[in-house]
């Protein structure tokens, strides 16, 4: 845990009184996958808001490689090395697909306002580097032929694709997937397993997903925690989580 790269500390947050996340306690370690999950409202998706600046804590401490990110915009923690995907899709739906990815490499290009503006200098050879890792992107993700496609005429579980791989083109260390099965189909969340699963040994990244899919939870997390009402009722490896009587009273039905 003291090489943690992502580390929460007594953390809280409170909106008008009611305490969305209490006293939550979490660290991730380098090259880990790691899941989040609780009922709804149980204060996974204010966690990760509170992870990437959408919220600042109450009290507590959150650092990421050893450093406070409490403060920080999520414009700021995205530079850090910190991705993530969203529950609801939210990509620029009227911008093409490779477009939709050169936006987030463009907080990576080595080119300074004046030479954008006067198209000099690094400009030429930044902007053909940034199609070229956004077109490897797409082919990663089967979305290759579609590049001029609008983002929002994709079928959704393309779309789904296509989010992740906006999230890779940040070039992150830490990869936050919200729901990534949510609407999915039994075969597309195999198939979703098995490309988080390749992501990560690909792109060297740490994961942690939030997912009521049970057997996408269990068939690829290494470490699981488990919140209720905004406090962490138990964390462990997922036979672990199977067997806790706390879980299985608070989340998993009586499940064994």
């Amino acid at each position: 845990m003291s090489d943690a790269l992502l580390k929460a500390e007594n953390v809280s947050e409170v909106f008008g009184g009611l305490k969305a996340v209490s006293d939550f306690n979490f660290y991730i370690n380098p090259g880990e996958l790691v899941g989040l999950i609780g009922p709804n409202g149980a204060g996974k998706t204010t966690a990760f808001n509170l992870f990437t600046g959408v919220y600042q804590p109450t009290t507590g401490q959150i650092t990421f490689a050893g450093d406070s990110i409490v403060g920080l915009k999520p414009y700021q923690i995205t530079q850090r090395g910190i991705a993530r995907t969203f529950q609801n899709i939210r990509l620029f739906s009227e911008l093409s697909v490779l477009d939709n990815v050169k936006i987030a490499f463009h907080s990576h290009v080595k080119y300074g306002m004046l030479e954008a503006v006067l198209r000099m200098g690094r400009y030429f050879s930044e902007e053909e580097r940034v199609e070229e890792e956004s077109r490897r992107l797409l082919r990663i993700f089967h979305l290759d032929g579609q590049e001029d496609e609008k983002a929002k005429n994709l079928p959704y579980g393309a779309q789904r694709r296509l989010e992740i791989a906006r999230a890779l083109a940040t070039k992150p260390k830490l990869l936050l997937l919200d729901e990534p099965a949510a609407g999915m189909n039994p075969q597309e969340t195999k198939e979703l397993m098995d490309m988080i699963r390749w992501i990560r040994k690909e792109f060297g990244l740490t994961i942690l997903l939030i997912e009521h899919d049970m057997s996408l939870v269990m068939g690829i997390c290494e470490r699981i925690y488990v919140l209720e009402y905004g406090s962490t009722i138990a964390e462990g490896t997922p036979e672990e989580i199977k067997k806790n009587p706390e879980v299985i009273r608070a989340y998993l039905g009586g499940e064994g």
